[in-house]
């Protein structure tokens, strides 16, 4: 480990550039989010305006799905070779072209090409931010990966109420092209402050609470180890068991009964389904540093292992007991408190067993299970039009993640048992041999 800052000054500089390079990264998270989460709002409007399908326009929305996830791999073994500056920039640029194109559209195809070029912004600033949290922070990975990948719902609370506002307002073209600017500027601007630490900015492994290995090693050898296939595996079990469940929520709201029903509750009155999904959105945020912050102190795997088990009770509990509002409202906040652990459970985990130089790549290949499970989703609709029930969608969420906390706790964490034990002894070696050479 290269020689730290050896004074308070010095320290204090590198906890500072340290925690802004954070604080810049979750900014810019919270500004491509709504590239995906503030979408809805226009689908409606721009339907009115051009008479086409819901169908026929969400394909935009599947492209930026793909782009988003399966070109995060490029992405991430670029920034791993030149830094975030110039990925965050073009990002942001990206997002300024997508909504200034779809601001001007006219035709299907100009959507759809706006569609992936959201998802190329969105990629590059998501596993970006991530990537460079996860180095800036080895000592904190789970806690701070957490506070990135809950950025990328934070931008949304801030931005729904403004954007649907204004398209009632000004039309749904007007708040394309204002919002181009001001979301494609903010991470613009960010992007000329952010960098990736240098090795003598890093912390001293004594303040490492969870074990890591020593090895950088790059995507080619990641990617033929057990343990990443393993933790893919995982990642893509708990990601479509959520997936698949989240999207039946207002179908089953409205086959309940109670989506529209007026609940007060924690002092606040609303429909159901508003409701729910205000409580998921916050609970879905304040679940990833948590969880990540929990597994800094008891370690990633077991962290694994307890979430998705209250996970899978959690689906149960919303499939078979959420029948009422609040018992609805309850159990679905429940689901997302554990849901959404997994963007920074398994980049940590990323970051710990491979490395930290090459973490932005080796993290970009495992975030592409995220695309693999997106492309299950219609198996929810398909399992419910052949059983007739929704308790069979529920059942199969609940038994993903069963699987899941298997091959976690007799998998996984032996596995990333031994492979960090060796590290150890690596290192203890090297520092014995060097002891006696001195």
């Amino acid at each position: 480990m290269a020689q730290h800052a050896s004074s308070t000054g010095g320290m204090s500089s590198f906890t500072a550039t340290r925690w802004t390079n954070l604080v810049l990264g979750i900014v810019c998270m919270s500004a491509v989010a709504n590239l995906q989460y503030a979408w809805t709002l226009f689908v409606v409007p721009i339907t009115h305006a051009f008479g086409w399908s819901k169908a026929e326009i969400q394909v935009a929305f599947t492209l930026f799905i793909l782009c988003e996830t399966w070109l995060v791999p490029v992405e991430g073994w670029i920034v791993d070779r030149i830094g975030p500056k110039w990925m965050i920039l073009a990002g942001g640029i990206a997002t300024f072209l997508a909504w200034f194109i779809d601001s001007n559209a006219t035709q299907l195809w100009e959507f759809y090409i706006a569609g992936a070029l959201a998802g190329i912004g969105g990629g590059a600033v998501y596993g970006t931010s991530v990537g460079n949290a996860l180095k800036w922070f080895p000592d904190k990975r789970g806690l701070c990966g957490g506070l990135t990948a809950a950025g990328f719902g934070a931008g949304v609370a801030l931005t729904v109420a403004p954007i649907r506002d204004m398209i009632q307002s000004s039309g749904y073209a007007h708040t394309f092209f204002v919002f181009s600017i001001i979301l494609g500027g903010v991470v613009v601007a960010c992007s000329f402050f952010m960098r990736a630490p240098r090795a003598d900015e890093l912390p001293p492994m004594d303040k490492v609470k969870t074990r890591q290995g020593v090895e950088d090693l790059p995507p080619q050898k990641a990617l033929r180890s057990p343990i990443f296939w393993t933790m893919y595996a995982m990642f893509f079990l708990v990601a479509a068991g959520g997936l698949m469940s989240a999207a039946q929520l207002s179908p089953i709201a409205h086959e309940r009964g109670i989506a529209n029903t007026t609940v007060t509750f924690l002092g606040m009155t609303a429909p159901a389904i508003v409701f729910a999904l205000s409580l998921h959105s916050i609970t879905n945020g304040v679940g990833r540093p948590l969880n990540g912050w929990i597994s800094d102190h008891i370690g990633r795997a077991n962290m694994m292992c307890i979430a998705f088990g209250i996970e899978a009770v959690c689906l149960a509990a919303f499939g078979f007991l959420g029948t009422s509002p609040v018992a609805f409202i309850i159990t679905d906040a429940l689901v997302f408190l554990f849901w959404g652990d997994i963007f920074s459970l398994f980049a940590a985990t990323v970051g710990d067993a491979f490395g930290r130089k090459y973490v932005t790549v080796n993290y970009g290949f495992m975030y592409t299970a995220k695309g693999c499970a997106s492309l299950f989703i219609p198996f929810g609709n398909l399992l419910t039009r052949s059983t007739g029930s929704w308790h069979a969608v529920y059942t199969v969420g609940c038994l993903m993640n069963v699987v899941a906390v298997l091959l976690g706790w007799f998998i996984l964490r032996p596995a990333i048992n031994s492979r960090l034990k060796q590290a150890s002894e690596l290192v203890g070696g090297a520092a014995a041999s060097s002891a006696r050479a001195r």
